[in-house]
């Protein structure tokens, strides 16, 4: 068995040298992403390595053909290689020139059938880089998607417009575009009566001590906290300890009626601050009861907080469901537990609700900021991180 390995820029170029060095019998082994050494090849794109193999070469045939008519057709079939390249892209510019060099070294062989033979194979690897190139563009950048973790339906007004003639590099811009479109940010000061929301897990309670902790340590505002989350061991304990360490009056509240007192109590506060249950996203009943405590709050504002590192799937569930709710904004929250940010997408096509904060980490206050459009953009483009 003959074993080999190539080094290449993606799959297509892959199997057109395959294709013509093993011959079609050839299979495919394996295939990883690799750097190249040093620090160039650090800050270069990755490139794939692809190992093939086959039993054993194509044997010649030892049938004679006219030489001159072969060669004839190759050096044609060079002509329109060599006005192809000239229309490609630099990424598949090397492809076509390995089938060049491939028509060249053919003239040399010995054996007329054989060539003849050769020269079919490259038609053949031609007419698939020719027929198949803009789909080999679209390949790439569809796998970029699929690492950056945008699901397609979401953007999927974007991919009918896009023209997939375009270079890699253009669709990315052209996606820039899209998402700086499509991010919508509302960090307004927050005043009033602010609640938070969402399922259970997602950092609810640490996002609001860290926003009290900024109001009132950093903005020198007067900050009453409220809290409906009896239903969580220590919850409640949580809070209380922030609140005393921060000197801020804190409300535990059961029922309705002790909501509506709590407000009362707190009034002469700039921000009431209230904490409430998690609830899951797929029992309306239990999301119905929450929503009577909101309103008897009556905020000036309502944020639904969501992990980042929620899966994709329940992004959809937990959207739909809080919509009983009608939250103004949205609080991503977890972010430096991530380094692929798609899901955000999914979150501001889903929700068409503007992002407002983003935590990044577990110190209170400081690990949560009001949301930046450009940061957001190269979040889920793979171009910042979150560390």
């Amino acid at each position: 068995m003959i074993i080999k390995k190539y080094i290449v820029k993606n799959m297509n170029e892959a199997m057109t040298r395959i294709r013509y060095e093993l011959g079609k019998d050839a299979v495919i082994l394996s295939n990883r992403k690799i750097r190249k050494d040093g620090i160039k090849g650090f800050f270069s794109p990755k490139l794939l390595e692809v190992t093939a193999a086959v039993e054993k070469l194509p044997e010649a045939k030892t049938e004679k053909k006219n030489k001159s008519e072969v060669e004839n057709s190759i050096d044609s079939l060079r002509k329109i290689m060599e006005r192809e390249i000239s229309n490609r892209s630099t990424e598949n510019r090397d492809s076509l020139f390995e089938e060049n060099k491939a028509a060249e070294s053919i003239k040399k062989d010995t054996s007329d059938s054989q060539l003849k033979n050769e020269m079919q194979e490259i038609k053949s690897m031609l007419a698939k880089v020719i027929d198949k190139d803009e789909n080999a563009i679209k390949d790439e950048f569809d796998e970029f998607l699929d690492e950056r973790d945008i699901e397609e339906k979401y953007i999927q007004d974007f991919k009918n417009d896009l023209n997939n003639n375009l270079s890699f590099e253009d669709k990315k811009e052209q996606l820039r575009e899209y998402l700086r479109n499509i991010v919508q940010i509302d960090s307004k000061p927050l005043s009033g009566r602010v609640v938070f929301v969402g399922p259970t897990g997602v950092g609810k309670t640490t996002t609001i001590a860290k926003i009290a902790g900024k109001l009132s340590l950093i903005e020198r505002k007067k900050v009453g906290l409220i809290t409906i989350d009896t239903y969580r061991i220590g919850a409640v304990e949580q809070l209380k300890t922030y609140a005393e360490i921060m000197g801020i009056t804190l409300e535990v509240v059961i029922t309705l009626k002790e909501m509506e007192l709590a407000i009362e109590k707190l009034s002469d506060c700039d921000v009431i601050l209230i904490d409430t249950t998690g609830r899951s996203s797929k029992n309306k009943m239990q999301l119905s009861e929450l929503r009577a405590f909101v309103e008897k709050a009556k905020p000036d504002e309502t944020y639904l907080v969501i992990s980042s590192i929620i899966k994709n799937k329940d992004i959809e569930i937990i959207l739909d469901g809080y919509k009983l709710l009608s939250y103004d904004g949205i609080i991503v929250t977890k972010l430096d537990e991530t380094s692929v940010y798609g899901g955000l997408v999914q979150i501001i096509k889903e929700s068409n609700t503007p992002i407002s904060y983003i935590t990044t980490g577990q110190s209170v206050p400081e690990d949560i900021r009001a949301a930046d459009k450009e940061e957001i953009v190269k979040l889920i483009l793979g171009e910042d991180t979150v560390c």
